[in-house]
């Protein structure tokens, strides 16, 4: 028979897990409670990254990344993710509301402008986006 017991879900922003001390902030910190509460309580880690957070392989996570998966039971894939992969399979392309805008704006004759951030950062845009945006132009 299973107990009720307490349980609590810590979520460390930006702690990480590295034991190598060499530039590595938090194994030269005292942390006691930490280490006591690792070295008697179940734990695990988990992955903030990657496909592991609906992200391309390697491609860091963040905050935000990690919070929208926390608890979802499944794997969220983020805009990061599915944008690129519209563009790969040129759904992007065939985006209803994007072709009716770059249409009329042909049509009209008038300047089209376009606004989006240019990185290749992946976490709130990437470069490839906005190229893609200008290649549909």
């Amino acid at each position: 028979m299973m107990s009720n017991s307490p349980t609590a879900l810590i979520i460390l922003d930006g702690w990480g897990h590295r034991t190598d001390p060499k530039d590595n902030a938090i194994a030269q910190a005292a942390t006691p409670v930490w280490d006591e509460l690792v070295s008697t309580r179940p734990n695990c880690l988990i992955s903030g990254s990657g496909l592991d957070v609906g992200l391309p392989p390697g491609q860091m996570g963040n905050s935000e990344v990690g919070h929208m998966n926390l608890g979802a039971g499944r794997v969220i894939h983020q805009d990061f993710t599915r944008i690129s992969k519209s563009i790969d399979d040129g759904e992007f392309f065939d985006n209803t509301a994007f072709s009716q805008v770059m249409a009329g704006t042909a049509q009209s004759g008038k300047a089209l402008h376009l606004l989006g951030l240019l990185s290749p950062g992946g976490v709130h845009s990437h470069e490839e986006h906005i190229k893609a945006a200008v290649d549909m132009a």
